[in-house]
């Protein structure tokens, strides 16, 4: 355990450069799929990792040790290292944790404010009389497609379509759970929270390409996409809660470029070099996994040790 269980709080920073790649290497929608298992799984290791030593350092406490019937101290790890190991940490987990909670609160209590701005549900689409062109997609029992009036003003009917089509496909997709793993896993581990970005990439483009099935034209889909964006920086941001995901939110001149350069029928093949990602991505979730579960099992082997089990 000295060794192994340092390894699921150091992966993520070697994960992250290779899971920045996925959302322009891999298709959208295994890229999002791929980037939100990497977040979860590794936030998940590092959180365990922690706990191992806070757990290791308590059962040199004598009270502690008392509990669990130890009659020799614990060797898992150094005298010098584990008190120190063991507070910090506690202190991260209890962090992370208030910072989790937090967080969800809030993104719970802006949908609920959001929803309370709407009339009440006639249909899937809500249109809010606001001069600041905006649209996303609210997720909720029932999920809404809203927009203000300026951005209905901005676009053209086809284009209001292909729009439409896209908060559509957030919603369907539950694309807003997908965002707010990737939040709640960047508490557990800083180095995490740089996989948000290219995370709502690969779930814009996922959306972007329904849009486009939807209305049988990639490049009205395109046109939608940039007009939406440029009304929106032009005319100022509506309020909205910061969980949701919008048409024009990301880096939107990549995502036109994606759905003008390639064809109405499929995307193309996994390259290589895609392959080659998703395959170290996996790896290091697996090292992490495998590193966790040692540590864990080493930790187990020396309590029954200085139970005199051993």
């Amino acid at each position: 355990m000295i060794f192994v269980v340092w390894i699921p709080l150091l992966v993520p920073f070697l994960a992250v450069p290779v899971a920045r790649r996925l959302a322009e290497a891999l298709p959208p929608r295994p890229a999002a799929w791929l980037l939100t298992g990497a977040s979860a799984g590794l936030a998940l290791c590092s959180a365990a990792a922690l706990a191992l030593l806070a757990t290791a350092g308590a059962l040199r406490l004598p009270f502690v040790a008392a509990l669990g019937h130890l009659v020799t101290p614990l060797a898992a790890l150094p005298d010098a290292l584990a008190l120190p190991a063991a507070c910090a940490a506690t202190a991260l987990l209890a962090l992370s944790a208030l910072a989790l909670a937090r967080t969800a609160r809030r993104q719970v209590r802006e949908v609920r404010a959001a929803h309370r701005r709407l009339a009440p549900a006639t249909g899937e689409l809500a249109v809010l009389r606001d001069p600041s062109p905006d649209a996303y997609a609210l997720p909720g029992r029932p999920g809404r497609i809203v927009v203000t009036t300026g951005m209905l003003h901005a676009l053209q009917p086809a284009e209001r379509e292909a729009l439409f089509a896209h908060e559509r496909a957030h919603l369907r997709g539950r694309h807003h759970l997908f965002l707010a793993a990737a939040e709640l896993a960047a508490h557990l581990h800083p180095a995490l929270r740089a996989l948000r970005a290219p995370l709502e990439f690969a779930l814009e483009r996922c959306a972007d390409e329904a849009a486009a099935r939807a209305v049988g034209d990639r490049a009205v889909a395109a046109r939608a996409i940039g007009r939406a964006a440029l009304a929106g920086r032009a005319g100022g941001a509506a309020p909205r809660p910061r969980a949701v995901l919008a048409a024009a939110a990301g880096p939107v001149p990549r995502r036109v470029a994606a759905l003008l350069d390639r064809g109405p029928a499929a995307l193309p093949p996994l390259s290589r070099g895609a392959r080659l990602i998703a395959v170290a991505l996996l790896a290091c979730l697996g090292a992490s996994t495998v590193s966790a579960l040692d540590a864990a099992a080493d930790l187990h082997g020396g309590i029954e040790t200085a139970q005199g089990e051993g």
